[in-house]
C-alpha cells in the first residue's frame, strides 16, 4: 500500500511538472540574476568614479556636471550612456548564457513559443519605460531617470512573471516600490538604482540558485 501511495505522489509531482513546463519558462538560472547584479554594482561604481564623488558623502547631484568636462576622454552623457549601455549588454548576455546552460542540462527548449511570449510582456514595459526615460533625458529631467527605470523594470518583471518562474513577481513588486520611493528623494537615484538593481538581483539569484538550481 505505502508503495502505491509513492507512487501516485510521484505521478502527480511528474504531471505537474510537466504542466508547469509547458505553461511557464521555468529555465531561468539564479546565476543570471548574480551576474546581472554584479554587472549593475560595477556600473554604478564607474560612475562614482567618474563623477568624482562617493555614496558616503550624503546627497550629490551625480548627474549635474560640467557639460565641457571631459574625462576618459569622454564627456558626461557620453560616459553615461557608454555605462548603462556595457551594464545592459553584459547582463543579457551573462542572463542569456546561464539561461541556456541551465536549459541544456535539464535538457529542456530555450527558444519556443512560451519563451516568445514571456520575452513580449517582459520587453512591452521596457521598451515604453526606456521611450519615456528618453523623453526625460530629451528635457534635461536628469534626475527622474533613475527612478523611471526602477519602476518600468518592476513593472516589466510582474507582467513578465506570468510566463516564467512565479517568484519574479515579488522581485518586480520590491523594484516598483524603490522606484516609487526614489521619486522623492532625487539625490539619491544612484544609491536606490544600485539597491535595486545591484543588490536585488544578487539577492534574488542566490535565493533562486539554492531553490531552483541546487
Amino acid at each position: 500500500m505505502m508503495s502505491q501511495h509513492n507512487e501516485h505522489l510521484q505521478a502527480i509531482k511528474d504531471i505537474r511538472s510537466m504542466m508547469e513546463q509547458s505553461t511557464r519558462f521555468i529555465s531561468l538560472s539564479g546565476l543570471s540574476g548574480v551576474f546581472a547584479g554584479v554587472c549593475a554594482l560595477i556600473g554604478a561604481a564607474m560612475v562614482y568614479v567618474y563623477a568624482g564623488i562617493s555614496p558616503l558623502d550624503g546627497q550629490r547631484y551625480y548627474y549635474i556636471t560640467d557639460p565641457y568636462m571631459t574625462k576618459w576622454g569622454m564627456e558626461p552623457m557620453t560616459f553615461f550612456f557608454v555605462d548603462a549601455a556595457l551594464v545592459l549588454l553584459f547582463a543579457v548576455a551573462g542572463g542569456i548564457f546561464f539561461t541556456t546552460r541551465k536549459a541544456k542540462q535539464k535538457g529542456q527548449k530555450i527558444w519556443d513559443k512560451l519563451t516568445l511570449r514571456m520575452l513580449y510582456n517582459l520587453g512591452l514595459p521596457l521598451a515604453v519605460g526606456g521611450i519615456f526615460c528618453l523623453g526625460l533625458i530629451y528635457h534635461g529631467l536628469f534626475g527622474l531617470v533613475a527612478p523611471t527605470t526602477l519602476v518600468f523594470y518592476g513593472l516589466a518583471l510582474i507582467n513578465g512573471s506570468k510566463f516564467t518562474l512565479r517568484d519574479i513577481h515579488y522581485l518586480g513588486i520590491l523594484e516598483v516600490v524603490l522606484g516609487l520611493i526614489a521619486f522623492f528623494y532625487i539625490g539619491y537615484g544612484l544609491e536606490v538604482w544600485a539597491i535595486g538593481f545591484g543588490v536585488l538581483h544578487i539577492v534574488y539569484g542566490i535565493f533562486m540558485y539554492y531553490k531552483y538550481d541546487s
